[in-house]
């Protein structure tokens, strides 16, 4: 709102036109200069006036920061117990023991029965377990293929990204050579430690189209124990017959985005405030605790017909049942830290609930302190669970299943799985390829009413047996039948149950 200025009133005493058409030009002249509607876009507020933005594209605004910012996210996850669960609740939650492999070949398009194709995928399941379930994956011979899953989500949760590398290396009876070697953030630098260009930037190469084509990775970590000159490797996302060579795992944000960014980052400073403040209250405690006694005397200094001995002999401590005697003159007092501090739970509570939310990991889950009803317990989970099942998906997708094609190919290309068609048309490969991760399920807070719910879901054909087999108790349908089966026939035998009669009776 423009108001009329002291000279505005003056000149309308004698041109009320003229002063009208000074407030009007006024008028515009600050919708030009201020043109928009949102408040947040306001120069001229004092609560705005200080805030500076950054323009600029990924590169610009993220990888100045990476290394800080990486930093301090491997400290926190170090030494700040709030930070070290949040990244590991995310990861027990997501990955859990790993996200298990179910072949859903596509028997439609590769034109077989169902029963083949369900045949074919028991077989590929068998043959991924031989390869998944050895430490003859990792290169370092010391992680099997879950593990890896929760080495590389970790790894990129505080780092913000991980590479890895898919080399070939024969193994002793072991009938599958393909490896994963996971390289850390630090490691993918530009050759040489040379400055950044829009072709080379964050130690990722890129085309024309903003294709990720090289990364260039250095020989030893820079913060390593190899005191030598470093060396670097570049190394093409695909070979020249077309077969991924790396995989590089990270949260993209932006479309021209090239690194990742650490989880914590939006909460690091929340974080490490909290972690002094919590600190500087404990020590309090602490002392508190001491129950520190301080002796007012008026005897006056050494030197005034007091000797230093006389001070040296006087005795004070404090005893179960004693009784202290003072000097003439001498008074206590002791110290009130006024600790613990009633404030400092609801306090902490609060900012914990803002670190929640930006996590997305409910504070109940993210303190493991559960005191609201049934209902409001379970809708925190069920919140909590939307981002896991989103983060589950996004690591199936953009680590498991890129994984297991190149593992699928090899195991075509060796006559170790039969599949014609595979190398011929686009379509039959994708239908080979066909499959489901699962990981574990969510926690239960009813066993009962939940287990009714996902036997509902079957019998309505919203879910499968062996998808809730899966997610329930991270068990496969199959192998539960037919230990079902064996069991059975196991309590009949020993006359603890009766056979039951093909009508049911």
């Amino acid at each position: 709102m423009i108001k009329a200025t002291l000279l505005d009133r003056a000149i309308g005493v004698f041109s009320p036109q003229k002063a009208l058409n000074r407030v009007k030009a006024r008028t515009h002249l600050n919708f030009l200069t201020n043109s928009g509607a949102y408040s947040g876009a306001s120069k001229k507020k004092t609560s705005l006036k200080g805030w500076k933005t950054t323009k600029g594209n990924s590169d610009n605004t993220d990888l100045p920061d990476l290394e800080l910012l990486r930093d301090r996210s491997f400290d926190l996850y170090r030494n700040n117990p709030l930070a070290n669960g949040a990244v590991d609740t995310a990861d027990i939650n997501i990955v859990g023991t790993g996200l298990k492999l179910q072949s859903q070949v596509d028997a439609e398009v590769l034109n077989i029965s169902s029963e083949e194709a369900e045949v074919l995928s028991s077989h590929i399941e068998r043959e991924f377990s031989l390869w998944a379930d050895s430490k003859e994956c990792d290169t370092t011979r010391t992680s099997n293929f879950y593990e890896l899953q929760s080495i590389a989500f970790l790894s990129t949760l505080i780092g913000g990204d991980v590479v890895a590398l898919l080399p070939h290396i024969k193994r002793h009876n072991s009938p599958y050579t393909l490896s994963l070697q996971l390289i850390e953030a630090y490691q993918i630098s530009n050759k040489d430690n040379k400055p950044d260009s829009e072709k080379v930037a964050g130690g990722i190469e890129v085309n024309e189209y903003g294709e990720p084509i090289k990364y260039h990775i250095s020989k030893y970590h820079p913060y390593g124990l190899h005191k030598g000159k470093n060396s670097w490797i570049v190394v093409d996302t695909f070979s020249k017959s077309g077969n991924r060579q790396l995989i590089h795992l990270f949260d993209k944000k932006r479309p021209d985005q090239r690194r990742g960014v650490p989880f914590l980052a939006p909460v690091i400073e929340s974080l490490k405030q909290l972690g002094r403040y919590t600190e500087a209250e404990l020590t309090a405690a602490v002392i508190s605790g001491l129950f520190t006694v301080f002796i007012k005397t008026e005897l006056g200094e050494v030197g005034d017909g007091i000797s230093s001995e006389d001070i040296d002999d006087i005795d004070y401590g404090l005893g179960n049942g004693s009784i202290v005697g003072l000097a003439p003159g001498e008074s206590v007092e002791s110290a009130n830290p006024g600790r613990p501090n009633q404030n400092f739970d609801p306090f902490t509570l609060s900012i914990i609930r803002q670190i929640g939310s930006s996590l997305q990991i409910p504070y109940e889950l993210l303190i493991k302190h559960f005191t609201a009803s049934y209902s409001a317990s379970r809708g925190a989970l069920l919140e909590a669970f939307k981002f896991f099942r989103k983060k589950r998906k996004w690591l199936a997708t953009n680590f498991c299943q890129l994984v297991y094609e190149e593992w699928l190919e090899f195991a075509i290309l060796t006559g170790r799985i039969e599949a014609p068609g595979f190398f011929d048309d686009f379509s039959l490969r994708k239908a080979y390829c066909k499959t489901s991760w699962n990981g574990d399920a969510p926690g239960q807070l009813d066993p009962v009413k939940e287990t009714k719910a996902a036997k509902m879901r079957c019998e309505e054909g919203f879910s499968t047996r062996t998808k809730e087999s899966a997610e329930m108790n991270g068990t496969d349908f199959n192998s539960n039948m037919n230990k079902a089966k064996s069991e059975n026939s196991k309590m009949i035998e020993a006359g603890l149950r009766k056979e039951e009669s093909k009508d049911g009776m």
